[in-house]
């Protein structure tokens, strides 16, 4: 029996977050971002979907 391949996303930083409320900049530092144009994977779930949200007009998400 062959194993489910994971969805993934890749999450990269393309705006600064200076001058974001401090729930904003909590939720683009819980993605593991620090610096711009850094990217990240993770794995795919409502709760990333929920973050992603958040920030999105911060990040740009390419799903793989």
């Amino acid at each position: 029996m062959a194993k489910a391949k994971k969805k993934t996303v890749k999450v990269t930083l393309k705006k600064s977050v200076i001058g974001e409320k401090p729930k904003t900049r909590a939720t683009v530092e819980g993605l593991g971002l620090r610096k711009i144009d850094q990217t990240v994977e993770h794995a795919d779930s409502p709760s990333l979907r929920g973050m992603l949200h958040k920030v999105d007009h911060l990040v740009a998400v390419e799903e793989s």
